[in-house]
């Protein structure tokens, strides 16, 4: 009764849907697999079809998106495939494109679906965007973690389970599992077919894939068709709304903190203040976006990827997909602050002493790896140019000039507690790196991590995004100079224990 019920009410739905698209009444045209998706997806995920509706996808053609003026369009491609030209994006445009490169590929009601629709699949339509996103640091994020085995232990050292015994702490390394829930969530998994699995459903036994590192939509995702990143991680599914990934929420889910606290900082600077109090009357669905019209203060996006104009004097600054294309400095994830990489593939670099870091312990930059100045300036330039969308030029100098000097300062004081940190491996008072243990599992180790990890990425950011109080003591130079003492108290601590110990023996 049950089976029969669901049939004719997947029936009844799937004529709805049908009748009420396919270009009648000057409706959008779906293709029939779309159609037929919808028919029964409709019925059991009602949200993912409210979604869609929604979306600029179910709206316009590819063919009407290339008849728009090229400033205004969203779509990068000057050709699409011929038979995806005259239907609007639905399920099957998506979900069956490429059946050939996707592993994860099954037979379903008579098409070969997929379930993990990628950048590759994305670039049919958007190609541009997609080689930009490839050469950025965030689609190498899961590969910038995982294949280096520095931060590998980092991230061992955080995820693992601790356990007490015998005035011992030892530490179990993180599972899969674990690690996907955390560092993975925003860095992406790898994500591989693992299996089969047979389900009964009101239309008998259907079989799918089974997928290890699934589910995730992390910037770095290693997807089956071998492509990097998830467009999803900023254009959620299935609206994939450009709005969304221009507001700042969407960027907080990964940077908020206190490793990466911009979501934090844009909070309490003016530009924020502005965001919440007048950005309820923005629009943040144009393309291009005008500044002074569209929004009056800038979001992440704003700086870091939209296509912008000046509405007085037409100045455009380009879309990018490439987020370090703006930033001539990396400021967070890394023990000093410096000069962006030139691969976004950052397993490559080794530094003197043989470490995959872009700089020595003791600061010095590894620059056969790292931009150029005359590149930084580029960069530099660019950047400026959104500021001055909204500032005059003095003072936006000033405030580059005042965030070269947060840079300096703040790899002065990590440098002093990377000082205070060698000396107490050198003088046994703990393990480090020459006795081949990890770096970050005793206390003084730990603190070392905070002060560049937390503080310094605070005060960086602070300075660069204009919200001073965490670069003060909201885990700001107050914390740098704290943690600096702690370090140094917890060495002499250490080391007059050592004499103790030694003067008890030699009695």
């Amino acid at each position: 009764m049950m089976k029969w019920t669901c049939s004719i009410l997947i029936a009844l739905f799937g004529t709805f849907w049908i009748t009420g698209s396919g270009g009648a009444q000057g409706q959008p045209t779906m293709s029939d697999a779309t159609q037929a998706c919808l028919s029964c997806h409709g019925f059991f995920h009602p949200g993912i079809k409210s979604d869609w509706e929604r979306s600029r996808h179910a709206k316009v053609t590819p063919a009407e998106a290339l008849a728009k003026e090229k400033l205004k369009r969203r779509i990068s491609n000057e050709k699409v495939p011929e038979g995806l030209l005259k239907t609007v994006v639905g399920c099957a445009e998506c979900h069956t494109l490429n059946p050939e490169k996707h592993p994860d590929t099954f037979e379903h009601n008579g098409y070969k679906v997929h379930v993990v629709v990628t950048p590759f699949d994305c670039s049919t339509c958007h190609l541009v965007e997609v080689e930009q996103y490839g050469k950025s640091l965030m689609a190498y994020a899961h590969v910038n973690l995982n294949n280096n085995a520095l931060y590998r232990d980092l991230m061992t050292s955080v995820n693992g389970v601790q356990s007490f015994e015998n005035m011992k702490i030892a530490l179990r390394p993180s599972d899969p599992e674990t690690n996907a829930d955390s560092c993975f969530y925003c860095h992406g998994t790898e994500i591989k077919v693992a299996g089969q699995w047979t389900k009964d459903t009101e239309f008998g036994k259907m079989e799918f894939p089974v997928l290890s590192g699934w589910p995730n939509q992390g910037s770095g995702r290693i997807n089956p068709d071998g492509s990097k990143g998830g467009c999803t991680a900023c254009h959620p599914r299935h609206q994939f709304s450009v709005e969304v990934a221009r507001k700042p929420y969407t960027c907080s889910e990964c940077h908020k903190g206190p490793d990466v606290p911009a979501y934090r900082v844009y909070e309490v600077s003016k530009h924020g203040n502005i965001y919440s109090s007048v950005g309820k009357d923005w629009n943040f669905d144009a393309v291009p976006w005008t500044i002074g019209k569209d929004p009056t203060a800038p979001t992440c996006a704003t700086c870091h990827i939209s296509l912008i104009v000046n509405w007085e004097s037409g100045n455009v600054i380009e879309r990018t997909h490439q987020m370090s294309d703006r930033l001539a400095w990396r400021l967070l994830g890394l023990i000093y602050a410096h000069a962006h990489p030139k691969s976004p593939d950052t397993t490559v670099i080794r530094n003197k002493a043989g470490l995959p870091l872009p700089t020595e312990l003791t600061g010095e930059q590894v620059s056969e790896y790292l931009i150029d100045t005359e590149e930084q300036a580029r960069r530099d330039a660019t950047m400026q140019k959104v500021c001055q969308s909204c500032h005059a030029e003095g003072w936006v100098k000033g405030q580059f000039a005042r965030l070269e000097n947060t840079i300096k300062s703040s790899n002065e004081m990590t440098l002093t507690a990377t000082k205070i940190l060698l000396t107490a491996w050198e003088k046994r008072a703990a393990k480090g790196l020459s006795q081949k243990d990890s770096s970050f599992n005793e206390a003084i180790e730990k603190k070392w991590v905070e002060q560049w990890f937390f503080y310094a990425t605070s005060t960086r950011l602070a300075s660069a995004m204009a919200g001073a109080d965490y670069g003060v003591f909201a885990h700001g130079r107050w914390d740098m100079g704290k943690n600096v003492q702690d370090m140094l108290d917890w060495l002499k601590f250490k080391l007059q224990g050592k004499l103790e110990k030694a003067n008890g023996k030699e009695k």
